[in-house]
């Protein structure tokens, strides 16, 4: 196995290996129909997450999927930009695309999640110190609404943007005609979902402010306020 500097450790890459021969084991040899049918048949999931690239919110382990149940968009800070057609490169849209028109998928989900590095360095910005790096600022520019303040009020607290951040990629996904035509169809559903790591809990984002509601926790409540 190469690597391209001789002090990197390679055990990382090792317990990675490990993890393929475990996942080989059970998906080939033990349970071997599943992948079988997947390679032979295509894929045909019914849910696009579009989630953060936080290594702590991986979204198959965090909602148990199978190979094949989940269609997958992962940027920093779980966001979509608005609906622009152009020459330049969208990599978020592209795959939007292809899950909403080639797999038609019923259900997406935006998943956010607490103590956000993006939604941090977002909020650092509004507050006076820009982002120094090519191309982080710009992106995070798609959830500077999520960070309006007053000299009063200041920056909102990191919470109420990241809720708010997942709010704004909702709203923009119905820019995109073929997006807001499935809805307006009944054929889609879009769903806004923040993780709360320290709780261990999953909370649905109402697309109009206001309370969130817990849709699994260790003590379920009814809602809690955003």
């Amino acid at each position: 196995m190469q690597s391209t500097g001789s002090q990197v450790s390679a055990r990382e890459i090792d317990d990675l290996i490990d993890g393929f021969r475990a996942f080989r084991k059970r998906y080939y040899e033990q349970q071997p129909q599943r992948m079988r049918e997947l390679s032979e048949r295509g894929q045909s999931p019914q849910v696009l997450v579009i989630a953060c690239s936080d290594s702590r919110v991986d979204p198959a382990l965090l909602l148990g999927a199978e190979p094949g149940d989940l269609f997958t968009v992962r940027n920093v800070a779980n966001l979509v930009p608005p609906y622009n057609p152009d020459s330049n490169h969208h990599s978020t849209s592209a795959a939007l695309e292809f899950a909403v028109r080639d797999l038609e998928v019923r259900h997406i989900v935006i998943l956010g999640h607490s103590s956000c590095g993006g939604i941090a360095a977002l909020r650092q910005s509004a507050a006076g110190t820009p982002i120094e790096r090519d191309f982080i600022a710009p992106w995070m520019e798609i959830a500077a609404d999520a960070c309006h303040h007053t000299a009063d009020a200041g920056v909102p607290e990191q919470q109420t943007v990241e809720h708010d951040g997942i709010r704004i990629s909702l709203k923009n996904l119905r820019s995109f005609p073929w997006v807001d035509a499935q809805i307006r169809a009944g054929n889609l559903t879009l769903h806004g979902w923040w993780v709360d790591l320290a709780g261990g809990r999953l909370c649905a984002i109402n697309p109009d402010g206001g309370a969130i509601d817990l849709v699994a926790a260790p003590a379920e409540a009814a809602s809690v306020a955003d």
